[in-house]
């Protein structure tokens, strides 16, 4: 008794589709690499070293935006070493002092795999899960795997108080 025969065709079509669903889930298991990090409305900036900005009045009447508060303080600035910093896990931020009085703020979202980093020192951020490095300076790879630079975070010193901007 013969088999049935299956035209070379049908059989294309059905590895095509099989391949393009392996492309495609490989794809959705590629290297972490997230513009914004995971940090919630910021946008990939570069770093920002400010000192105290003049406060505004903000009190007077007119079209406005209604607040008459600032933004709350992500940290102190003596809570940030010079040469180290501070990870701050809920808002998925690092805020290092590279130098004396200069501050700059990154994603604490590793982008190779979305681990958030674990330790400040010896000049950079290190994350745990596979050993990335970066740059306390501008956030650039010093030792990966990962690939990219940490996305910035746009930062401002008010006094004692660092916000972000």
């Amino acid at each position: 008794m013969a088999e049935p025969s299956v035209p070379a065709s049908s059989r294309r079509t059905v590895l095509a589709c099989a391949g393009a669903a392996c492309a495609a889930l490989l794809a959705g298991c590629s290297k972490y690499n997230s513009n914004n990090g995971g940090v919630a409305g910021s946008q990939p900036a570069p770093a920002t070293s400010t000192s105290a900005a003049p406060a505004g009045s903000g009190s007077g009447a007119g079209s406005g935006s209604g607040a008459a508060a600032g933004p709350a303080a992500l940290a102190s600035t003596s809570d940030i070493p010079v040469g180290g910093g501070k990870i701050l896990t809920d808002k998925k931020i690092v805020i290092t002092q590279p130098q004396s009085g200069a501050f700059h703020a990154f994603s604490a979202v590793c982008t190779h795999a979305g681990c958030t980093v674990g330790s400040v020192t010896g000049g950079t951020i290190n994350c745990p899960c596979h050993g990335s490095r970066f740059n306390i300076t501008n956030g650039s790879v010093v030792n990966g795997p990962a690939t990219s630079p940490l996305p910035a975070v746009n930062i401002n010193v008010q006094g004692s108080s660092i916000v972000q901007a």
